[in-house]
Formats: structure tokens, sequence, C-alpha cells
């Protein structure tokens, strides 16, 4: 092993969000920090990001490219509910432009942003991570190395980092996501509106999650999302295109991936690697959203390294996941009760989007979404809500 291999107090594989994110708080906190990304990807994504996420991040208003201030839930009937958002919006942002604004600020930051894809993990002799990458385009002839006395694995729900080195991380369920980003019609038609994001929950679309149409100004995200491994991701996403008047625009670009549905039991090796964003499991189930979580999930690991590195004690590289379930937990099961239950029929889900045409229901959705943790501040509510809910559940609502 060579000795004038360079070596960094962190090394973050991946510079999605939540790489980017934790990059960021770990290079202003003092530390050494590389920021390895595999250039050139970018996550199929609808962009949404809520105005909690502008704010805990310090986005600026530039990189929204659209602002939403109502959804349209479509059901297997095409009985169409209108969701307005009561005197707020949630940003759009374009997820090629967004990721790379997010590593350029790690970088300023101080982080040695690099682009390459990671191989492996050895240790030294005297046990200290080696993070071994590719370089792009065979610019090396061999993996650089790179010592590390932590590493935050950031590299998507397939991640190389956690298989290796995080113990059940192989067993990660997922839903495979696709969508291609399409140029809008110039005038306004019936079936496409930039100020809202349709839904469409409907079997012959996704027979097990939902589909989308997100505006993204000049352009939109027409996507899917199933677990069904024998569902056309591409043809739903054509039948959703021609239902609405999407079909003959100009596709810019198409994406797919994996996106997890479920945080995995265990983020850190209890050693010196702790995970963070899709390769920990943290996106929302039913909803899909990830952008947030997954920037809240970089934190949290970069606040747990940050805590190890100062006391050499690798039981705080626990903290990541244990922060991150106390403050979102119950929303990630309440989420997964509704995916489970409502998007398993065509019946139930007609039934799902009559529920949502409820004020109530609307207005403690969009306080939760916007807030990002659960209303209590109202029981009453919660009890109409709760009522209101078992009623459908037991067919006494006509949907």
């Amino acid at each position: 092993m060579t000795q004038t291999m360079e070596a960094f107090d962190v090394v973050v594989v991946g510079g999605g969000p939540s790489g980017a994110t934790a990059a960021t708080d770990l290079a202003l906190a003092g530390l050494k920090v590389c920021l390895l990304d595999r250039a050139g990807r970018i996550k199929p994504c609808g962009g949404a990001v809520p105005p909690k996420l502008i704010e805990e991040f310090a986005i600026p208003d530039s990189l929204l490219v659209a602002r939403v201030n109502s959804a349209r839930m479509i059901s297997p009937a095409h009985t169409a509910v209108d969701m307005p958002i009561d005197g707020g919006y949630v940003g759009m942002v374009d997820r090629e432009v967004f990721d790379e604004w997010l590593r350029q600020r790690a970088a300023k930051a101080g982080a040695d942003l690099r682009h390459g894809t990671y191989s492996q993990l050895t240790r030294d002799a005297d046990g200290t991570a080696i993070v071994h990458y590719r370089p792009p385009d065979g610019a090396a002839a061999a993996d650089v190395s790179l010592r590390a006395r932590a590493v935050i694995g950031a590299d998507g729900a397939m991640s190389a980092v956690a298989k290796q080195c995080i113990a059940g991380a192989d067993r990660i369920r997922y839903v495979a996501a696709y969508h291609e980003i399409v140029r809008v019609p110039a005038a306004q038609s019936a079936g496409f509106d930039g100020t809202r994001c349709d839904v469409y929950y409907q079997g012959k679309l996704s027979p097990d999650f939902y589909a989308w149409i997100f505006p993204h100004g000049e352009t939109a995200s027409v996507g899917v999302g199933s677990a069904n491994k024998g569902f056309s991701l591409r043809g739903a996403v054509g039948e959703l295109r021609a239902l609405s008047g999407l079909k003959g625009m100009e596709t810019i670009r198409r994406e797919g991936a994996p996106i997890p549905m479920k945080p995995l039991p265990r983020w850190d090796n209890g050693r010196d690697v702790v995970l963070a964003g899709d390769a920990s499991g943290v996106v929302a189930p039913a909803s899909g959203e990830g952008i947030y979580y997954a920037m809240a999930g970089g934190r949290f690991a970069a606040d747990a390294v940050q805590q190890f590195l100062a006391t050499g004690d690798a039981r705080c590289l626990r903290t990541a996941r244990k922060r991150f379930m106390k403050a979102h937990g119950m929303v990630f099961w309440v989420l997964g009760i509704m995916q489970r239950f409502w998007y398993s029929t065509d019946k139930r889900r007609e039934r799902f989007v009559s529920i949502c045409r409820d004020p109530d229901v609307q207005r403690l959705t969009w306080q939760a979404y916007m807030h990002k943790k659960l209303v209590r501040a109202k029981p009453l509510t919660h009890m109409r809500i709760f009522a209101k809910d078992m009623a459908h559940l037991l067919g006494l609502v006509r949907a």
C-alpha cells in the first residue's frame, strides 16, 4: 500500500441531495471531505420540494422551475378530485440542475468533488478504511484509493457501499420508477396544467403504486412506479402521455431507477460507515417523496460522523437512524399502511380518491406534507377523518 495515498476525514460516496448535503455540512465544520460522484446520472423524480426543504436547506428561488398550487387525483373511473393548497405552494426542481447545484455548493464549502464510480472498501494495515474508485472514461489505468476515517454511503437504492458494509442491505425493498421529461404545450391544454401536479391511481397505469405528471416550467415529468417486475413502465408512460395530450410532444430524456420503500433496520457498520438517502431506504411509502428525506438523512449522517470523529465512539453512528426515525418514522409507518391497503385494487383506489375530496383530509394532508410532520393540534378533525375513513373501508360510502 503506497504511503502517498491521499487521506480524508470523510469520504462521501454519492453526490445526490443526501451526499451533497452531508459533504457540505462536514466541510463547513472544518473537516477534510471528499465527495465522490458518478457523473452523468440523473434520478427519475417528479422533483417536488416542500417549503420546509426550501427553508431548512437554504434553496434559492432560482432553482425552482415551477410553483404548484394544487394536486389532482385521478381515480380508475377517471374521477378527478382537486386538492388546492390553501395559501402555499410546492416548489418543483429539475434534478439535473438541482443536484449539480448542491454538489457545487459542497465544493464551495470546501469539499473535494471528484467524479468516479465506487469500486470497493478495503482496510489498511491499521484498519483504516480505504475507498477505491474508478475515474470516468478510463482516465487512470487502475482504481484510485483514498484513506478515510469515516465513510458515508449515499450511493442510491442499490448502494454498493451498503451491500458490502451493512448486514441485510441486500434485502432492501424497492419500486422501479421510470419517467420521461417532455416538452409541454405552449398553450394550456385540457389534460395539462403547469400549476398542478396530476396523480393517477389506476391499476392499468400502475398495479401497486401510481403514475404522475409533474410540471417543470417548459417541461414536465411523466412517470410511473411499480414493484411488479412483469409490468411495462414504458408502456404505462406512453398511455399516460396519450391520456394527457402529451403524446406528440418532444421527449427530452428518459430515466429509470429503483426507489426504496422502507428504511433499512440498520444504517451503520458499528465501525466507521453510515448510510444516507436512498441507500438507507428513506423514500416515503405511498407518496414516493424522497428529496426532503434524503437531505434530512444526509444531515443526520453528517452530525453522527462529526460526533464519531470527535469522540472515537462508533456508537455515535447509530444516532443518524435514531434521529431520523424519531422525526419521521411515524409518517413512514402511516404511509406504508396506506400504500399496502389503498393501492391494492382499483376498487380501493376509487374509494381512496373519493376520500381525498374531503376538506379535512385535504387540509391535514397538505399541512403534514408542507411541514414534514403529522398534525396533532386538531383531535376532533382527526376523529372525523377516522370515522370517514372507516366508513370507506367498510363500504358504507359510495365512491
